[in-house]
């Protein structure tokens, strides 16, 4: 088994042991652990701007990257949550800055994963009206081919509370290659199978992250499992490495490990990573069992 470097421990990369065990898919339309050869995980505790400038010297590359930036949505409002009023705070990483260096760090870290995608690679990107509009055209100014904007939809999302707008029950997901060019992967043939033998549209309903996701504990922005493993599969094959410069509770981790993906994560801070390091080993543990199961 390889030695993967994987988890931080007081601001420090250390490495375990882990294998990943071959588990099929059962039928169409379910997400079911498949994964059949080892991977690695990795964990990297700091700002993702040096993170990915160093990856840029060292030549590394990457077949995929998934992004969850700040929303800049931590400014003094109010939301509901669990059926209570309370305030928009979700760290001093979330508030806004005003739109032009909003925007400029947007276009800065867009950039850099640009440069680390293979000629055929993709960056997903997730986001609220509040940011998916300056994504977008930092996109294209840099000259990256958008393929799809996905719609996912929440079945059940908090009530709005002043009764003044139309409920927020939707984010998108910008999709978009290397440049225009570029020849990118998709695999339809998996994603219509998976869609009853039709071909997949761009509005997804997914419920937000379940309990059972959020045991180790919680992140103010977490994302479905199963969104990110859709995501994940659509765009890649098993064995190959994507990068999430904004890992969080480690999400697109867990979902590359449990379908046979290497994973690399940037988080900058200590107690998500550690939150991110008990879900990749649940993670890994599950994909050793020699039973299926499905996504939680």
């Amino acid at each position: 088994m390889p030695k993967i470097p994987t988890y931080i421990s007081q601001g420090k990369i250390t490495t375990e042991t882990a294998s990943v065990g071959s588990v099929p898919r059962i039928s169409p339309g379910e997400n079911i652990f498949r994964a059949t050869k080892p991977v690695l995980a990795q964990v990297i505790k700091g700002d993702c701007f040096s993170a990915m400038d160093k990856m840029i010297k060292e030549g590394k590359k990457f077949d995929m990257i998934f992004a969850d930036p700040p929303y800049f949505l931590s400014n003094g409002g109010i939301t509901c949550q669990s059926g209570k009023m309370v305030k928009v705070d979700k760290g001093d990483w979330d508030e806004s800055q005003g739109p032009e260096l909003n925007h400029e760090f947007n276009t800065e870290w867009i950039r850099r994963c640009r440069d680390l995608l293979v000629d055929h690679g993709t960056l997903w990107v997730s986001g609220t009206m509040h940011v998916i509009y300056s994504v977008g055209f930092a996109m294209q100014e840099l000259e990256m081919k958008i393929l799809n904007n996905i719609t996912w939809q929440k079945p059940n999302p908090p009530p709005h509370l002043a009764g003044r707008y139309f409920t927020h029950s939707t984010e998108t997901l910008l999709w978009a290659r290397k440049h225009e060019k570029a020849k990118h992967k998709y695999n339809y043939d998996i994603m219509k199978e998976e869609n009853g033998g039709k071909q997949m549209k761009d509005v997804w309903t997914f419920t937000s992250p379940k309990k059972s996701e959020k045991t180790e504990g919680k992140h103010p922005t977490q994302k479905p499992l199963f969104l990110l493993d859709r995501i994940i599969r659509a765009s890649t094959d098993e064995g190959a490495t994507i990068l999430d410069p904004f890992l969080g509770s480690g999400t697109s981790s867990v979902a590359a490990i449990l379908s046979g993906r290497n994973s690399v994560g940037i988080e900058q801070d200590l107690e998500y990573c550690e939150l991110s390091k008990k879900r990749i080993q649940w993670a890994q543990n599950e994909v050793k069992k020699p039973v299926q199961g499905k996504l939680l």
